[in-house]
């Protein structure tokens, strides 16, 4: 190849990577209907198809003539710096990859579509145990998976590398001790004040309304429809084919009027970060998101620091009451934005406040890290979630689809994701603190529905970038320093001092 112009063989590797990319869209894809609109019957089958795709796509990735091309280019001095970090990046991916055997891909994807099926069906019947058996050889797999992956301190530094590139179990067991003590802090002072009323949140608020006002908040705050959509799942989710393809979903609880619209606004931030990402650089690293605690930044800033806003509610509460003036009539604004913004501890993270949320997140890395490492089994889950559910949040847990089967997330092999979360919601207040410095009128903004300042913030800071920084590095760039929690503490204190008064 070392007669090959520079500029030819990286188009050699653009539509070798392209290809590899249609494989894993078209494999996406597959997923999304799995969750939305496939018939029952065809799970097994579905199984097949994308154990298919996933084996084509990793053994296109991990073959020969893809390292040969990658160590060619990595020689080249004439590239660009992003062509540049496109190789890097991808040669990084490829020497992970090529640890996994390509038999050992294909039976994860086949037990994780399994895994998803059972967790449905114990959704449905409200046992875990239906559940247990698919799980068990799920996390076997994933103890595999750390072992090829050859992890040096921790196996599940391994899996949670996947999706935070760095993070470690020592970092994130700092930043959890760090941060719980003054959380339960937060919640005594909360719980020792008089607690507002959010009992108009759970009237009958009809099916159909409240889909029409999810779809009316997603046009307002700049979903593009023409590249993408939004439909009912069992847990909201946010997949993409392409920055001009990406799918939301959300739930609907006529009893519940919280569950829809916030599920709506956080999925919105995931689709807007997708929907920016450069669409030039399809299937290669730059046109993919930096991390997922820089995507759940995404989501949580638009839900909790927009969202759960009382500026926010200023502008869209009237066009609410309209819609449901039975429901909400004699409501206030103040006393709306103070009910959305109950802290009570629960038992569903989606449904969490800000307080608390942080508290679910962490006995879920718990069960993760200790199943990971063996020190507990699969048949532990249900009794380790319970004892540490009255342990940090003092909730009894009643039944399992309110305990340890309320997440999609390990039917999906997803381990290593969840702590992801709360590194998200400290990344959204740093960033929109940032965000609030530069642009003096992002408040006034807000009480107007004026998104477009802070939606190109985003984009020309975060988004257009794709995964050329680490999450750090990112983050250093964007606010002046790295992760510093205190923005979220100091968030969180301001917010619930003024609500509750203490």
């Amino acid at each position: 190849m070392g007669n090959i112009d520079s500029s030819d063989l990286y188009q050699s590797y653009v539509k070798r990577m392209q290809k590899i990319a249609d494989l894993k869209y078209a494999s996406a894809l597959l997923q999304w209907d799995q969750e939305t609109y496939m018939p029952r019957k065809g799970a097994p089958f579905r199984g097949q198809q994308l154990a298919t795709l996933s084996e084509f796509s990793h053994e296109l990735f991990i073959s020969d003539e893809t390292y040969t091309l990658l160590v060619e280019l990595l020689g080249r001095s004439d590239l660009t710096d992003g062509q540049k970090r496109n190789v890097e990046l991808s040669f990084e991916d490829h020497t992970k990859q090529k640890r996994l055997p390509a038999a050992f891909v294909r039976r994860m994807v086949e037990v994780i579509n399994q895994s998803f099926h059972s967790w449905i069906e114990a959704r449905k019947e409200n046992k875990f145990s239906r559940f247990q058996p698919d799980l068990e050889k799920l996390v076997e797999l994933k103890r595999q998976e750390a072992e090829y992956l050859q992890y040096k301190i921790h196996p599940y530094d391994a899996l949670l590398n996947d999706y935070e590139k760095g993070a470690s179990v020592a970092l994130v067991d700092a930043t959890f001790e760090e941060l719980i003590p003054d959380l339960e802090d937060l919640l005594k002072k909360i719980k020792s004040s008089p607690q507002v009323d959010n009992a108009f949140l759970y009237q009958k608020f009809s099916k159909g309304e409240q889909w029409n006002f999810g779809m009316y908040l997603l046009r307002e705050m700049h979903f593009d429809f023409e590249a993408g959509r939004q439909d009912i799942s069992e847990h909201p989710f946010t997949t993409s084919f392409s920055s001009e393809d990406v799918r939301i979903t959300t739930r609907i609880d006529e009893k519940d009027f919280a569950n829809m619209t916030w599920s709506c606004i956080h999925e919105l931030g995931h689709a807007l970060y997708e929907q920016g990402l450069p669409t030039s650089q399809y299937g290669l690293p730059l046109g993919e998101a930096c991390s997922f605690s820089i995507h759940e930044s995404q989501s949580r800033l638009w839900e909790n620091q927009i969202g759960r806003s009382l500026n926010f509610w200023k502008h869209y509460y009237p066009e609410l009451q309209r819609r449901f003036p039975d429901q909400l009539g004699n409501v206030s604004v103040e006393e709306f934005y103070k009910g959305i913004n109950k802290v009570e501890p629960s038992f569903i993270r989606t449904e969490a406040d800000e307080v608390t949320y942080h508290f679910h997140v962490y006995i879920r890395y718990q069960v993760e890290k200790r199943l990971v490492e063996g020190s507990i089994e699969v048949k532990d889950i249900p009794s380790f979630w319970n004892e540490h559910y009255k342990k940090h949040l003092g909730v009894v847990v009643a039944d399992d689809i309110h305990g340890a089967l309320q997440d999609v997330h390990w039917s999906h092999g997803s381990f290593g994701y969840f702590p992801t979360y709360s590194l998200g919601s400290f990344y959204a207040a740093q960033f929109f603190r940032k965000a609030s410095e530069q642009l003096p009128m992002l408040e006034k903004d807000t009480e107007s529905g004026k998104f477009d300042s802070l939606l190109k913030w985003l984009r020309v800071n975060i988004h257009e970038y794709g995964r050329y920084y680490k999450s750090e590095e990112l983050c250093t760039n964007v606010s002046g320093e790295p992760l510093n929690i205190q923005h979220f503490r100091h968030y969180l204190l301001d917010k619930y001092r003024k609500i509750y008064e203490f």
